[in-house]
């Protein structure tokens, strides 16, 4: 919580009323929403110049680019914000239900249409020079050992996930030079589905579905198809993620069947931030020296099994294992099935388990929010629950009413005491389960929900504050992975707690020279995609002598800051303090580089836009519409999303679907914020 001006404090009145009106239940949907469109339209003034002072202070001065940088930079940029702005997304604000139709979005040639932000026929150097004010960068700060002209730097990336893919392609971008080392023969990660499990790999069971919609998990240049489904089947998105390794020609800088043995720095690292590198491929160990290193391993390779903690669990006779091995329910035919641990993965195994399974018991010692996929209006929750007005809400709040909110929200769908599953804390925001069968699985008997472990028996378990004893087959832990980095030395990354100490949970806060970054270490509140591009569109950047790190001083002391506050808000274990507010992680990156929007110059400049990306869902195409990087394409991506969302539902499209009402809505708020924007605030 900082210091808030009278605009500010004015705007969170308001926003209190709306929350009232929004939260309160048996009032008109109709006029709930006219209510709240009014006392956001009045709120909203404040935000935005709120927002525009913010901005002025924290955004870095841009300058055009070069004419003489090598390998201009063409689709990249990243930063972060001041503060995380969200809104709850409204389908007559969005226009996504007014069945008007939209011009198609300009994807890339494998969905069929013209790759027009590409500028055929026209060289880098003459794109650069045309750039105007589409491709501001920011101004070239001097850092040690880091000179700003880099071309040739040579990049190593541990990884071909995700977020390898992603920080090979924003190297390319910023002329830097990749070299991605995969261990497997293939990218993708843990979403590449195997029937035997790899060592050292992530590993997955063939039903897992993504936890956030497509339009919100997309890499900000590069929507999905819009028939894909809304919410992912592991194969649909390894699907995604070669198409955008073939789109960007990826593939030629990946060395598969390649293992990273270690990775030292050099003796004259404090000069030169150079690092020595042995591989290993079919049993052949090379040395390379890279100029810096971006390390994409993710944490879901290493399972975190702490017998130690279940006593007795040497006297059971039955099965067990980690939910790493887990791939198909068979194993639990007529068993009576004990799952430990109350995260998405035991959720998931908990209810597959209860359809061949004798009986299903979910033990948690904390339990947890569960949430469906569909959330208000049957529209994906990520899509409603991040946007730029429920952020703003959630994190300018005094923390009880925020959290008081949460937890009323939470208890929309069902009430989780009733169930078994409300938290012990409810002052702590936990990581929701993501699962659309569970409630309904409880209320059939099918699973039974119990309290911790106490002791485990021959044949049997007992419970915290249970003293009968139930009998058990086969017990399932999933109690999570930990962290390591079996390739580099234990001082190089310092790990506190099973807690890797990063800034901005990326740059070790003690190294010399900042040329080694881990990415995609974190467990947003949202899709991890665009947060691991958006840290790779930072982390070149660093590389590259354009961005600059604070003193080590600042960095140390931010990153004790930020666990203090993860203890307020999530409590402090080793999945908690990865745990960040989604949208105020990638306004603050985005900020770094100048790719932030700026809410109140693309209303006077482009309302439409201005209020879809206040109000509706922030998507990640956001962050393309200025800044080094931006995508021509950003603009039509984000007015289309509703589009691409509802394409794969909408198979049956009713004569009577059609109604002028959220036409007039949209309407209507649009001339409430005119008018408070003329007279409110005089």
């Amino acid at each position: 919580m900082w210091p808030m001006s009278s605009n500010c404090k004015t705007s969170l009145l308001f926003f209190l009323l709306f929350a009232f009106f929004f939260f309160f239940p048996g009032k008109c949907p109709g006029c709930k929403a006219l209510v709240a469109i009014t006392l956001l339209s009045i709120s909203c003034f404040g935000y935005l110049l709120e927002g525009s002072h913010v901005a002025s202070e924290t955004i870095p001065q841009l300058e055009p680019p070069p004419h003489h940088t090598s390998r201009p930079c063409t689709t990249v940029g990243q930063g972060a914000g001041e503060a995380s702005h969200s809104s709850h997304c409204k389908p007559w604000l969005c226009n996504c239900r007014t069945g008007v139709a939209r011009p198609p979005l300009p994807l890339p040639k494998h969905h069929g249409l013209p790759i027009n932000w590409e500028h055929k026929g026209l060289s880098q150097q003459q794109r650069r020079d045309s750039a105007g004010d589409r491709g501001w960068e920011v101004k070239p700060r001097s850092q040690p050992g880091i000179p700003a002209e880099t071309a040739g730097m040579r990049v190593a990336v541990v990884g071909a996930g995700v977020s390898g893919l992603t920080a090979t392609k924003c190297c390319l971008d910023e002329g830097l030079e990749p070299t991605c080392f995969e261990q497997s023969q293939d990218i993708g990660g843990v979403w590449r589905y195997t029937e035997y499990i790899e060592a050292g790999r992530p590993s997955l069971y063939p039903s897992v579905i993504s936890n956030t919609s497509k339009e919100m998990s997309a890499f900000s240049d590069f929507p999905y198809p819009e028939d894909f489904s809304v919410f992912l089947p592991n194969a649909q998105l390894l699907d995604y993620l070669r198409r955008y390794a073939e789109h960007f020609s990826l593939r030629g800088h990946i060395k598969f069947g390649t293992t990273v043995v270690s990775i030292r720095k050099r003796p004259d690292f404090a000069t030169t931030g150079q690092w020595d590198v042995v591989t290993e491929a079919g049993g052949k160990q090379t040395s390379h020296v890279f100029d810096a290193i971006m390390v994409c391993i993710g944490n879901c390779s290493e399972p975190s099994l702490p017998l130690h903690c279940f006593p007795g669990i040497e006297k059971f006779q039955g099965q067990y294992f980690h939910s790493r091995q887990y791939k198909h329910p068979e194993v639990f035919q007529g068993k009576r099935v004990l799952v430990v641990g109350m995260g998405n993965s035991g959720a998931d195994i908990a209810v597959e388990a209860s359809r061949v399974a004798a009986k299903v018991t979910l033990c948690t010692s904390q339990g947890a929010w569960v949430i469906s996929r569909v959330f208000d209006y049957g529209y994906p929750w990520d899509m409603v629950f991040n946007t730029r007005l429920m952020s703003l809400i959630r994190n300018h709040l005094p923390h009880p009413l925020s959290w008081g909110l949460i937890n009323h929200r939470a208890n929309q769908w069902f009430k989780h005491e009733n169930y078994g599953l409300q938290p012990e804390k409810r002052c702590l925001v936990r990581d929701p389960v993501l699962n659309d069968d569970l409630p309904s699985y409880i209320l059939t008997g099918r699973i039974t929900i119990k309290p911790s472990v106490k002791e485990f028996k021959d044949n049997s378990v007992v419970f915290h504050n249970c003293p009968e004893e139930e009998p058990i087959d086969i017990v399932v832990f999933c109690t999570g992975y930990n962290v390591s980095f079996p390739f580099l030395e234990e001082t190089v990354v310092k790990m506190e707690n099973k807690h890797a100490s990063l800034y901005k949970y990326v740059f070790p806060t003690h190294l010399q020279r900042p040329t080694l970054a881990v990415l995609g270490l974190i467990k947003p509140l949202g899709a991890i995609m665009p947060v691991s591009e958006m840290q790779a569109r930072w982390v070149t950047r660093v590389f590259k002598g354009l961005c600059q790190l604070p003193p080590q001083s600042v960095m140390e002391k931010e990153v004790n800051e930020n666990k203090k506050i993860q203890l307020q808000w999530f409590g402090l274990s080793f999945d908690e303090v990865l745990k960040t507010d989604w949208l105020a992680y990638l306004d603050q990156l985005t900020s770094f580089i100048g790719a932030k929007p700026s809410v109140l110059r693309l209303l006077c400049r482009d309302p439409r836009l201005a209020l879809t990306i206040f109000f509706g869902p922030c998507t990640p195409y956001q962050y393309r519409l200025v800044g080094p990087g931006r995508w021509e394409g950003a603009r039509q991506a984000i007015l289309t999303q509703w589009d691409r969302t509802l394409k794969p539902t909408r198979t049956r499209v009713s004569a009577n679907s059609s109604s002028l009402c959220p036409s007039l809505l949209t309407v209507v708020g649009f001339l409430l914020l005119l008018a408070t924007l003329l007279f409110g605030f005089q």
